[in-house]
């Protein structure tokens, strides 16, 4: 029986195959678990049409993600921290202070997708990474100044 994986299988295929099993494996297991469809013409429309969909909303996800990413090349992010005698700061700046900043720019991005090594410590200026999507970041710049 020829079936159609609707995810990855281990030492079957991946998702979108059509794969040849036996008609148990496919009535017992993968059917009742969702793994798998029945290989008819109908299905096989219907799941190369869903798939052109979903490639379609990656697509646009992507071009969204890189215009995103030239705006933030241009924006520039001042965050004023207070700070104490020779210039120390009281604490350091987090990704979290850096999500407040862009969001008062009104630019919602998730704190866990600011690509920070450790917290910024010193007055100055910083570029930062922004993981916008897979394989796309971008770059802002962050004035760290005193109140």
């Amino acid at each position: 029986m020829k079936v159609i994986l609707c995810d990855k299988i281990e030492k079957l295929g991946k998702e979108g195959d059509i794969v040849k099993v036996k008609k148990g494996f496919a009535r017992n297991y993968l059917f009742p678990r969702g793994l798998a469809l029945q290989a008819t013409p109908t299905n096989i429309r219907q799941w190369e049409h869903r798939m052109r969909l979903a490639a379609a909303k990656q697509e646009k996800a992507h071009r969204e993600a890189v215009t995103l990413s030239e705006e933030l090349e241009k924006l520039s992010l001042t965050i004023q921290v207070k700070v104490g005698e020779d210039d120390r700061m009281f604490g350091a700046v987090t990704a979290s202070d850096i999500e407040k900043a862009l969001q008062r720019e009104g630019i919602s991005i998730d704190r866990k997708n600011i690509l920070l090594d450790e917290p910024i410590r010193e007055l100055g200026v910083y570029t930062v990474s922004i993981r916008l999507y897979p394989e796309v970041e971008g770059k802002i710049k962050v004035w760290v100044v005193k109140e």
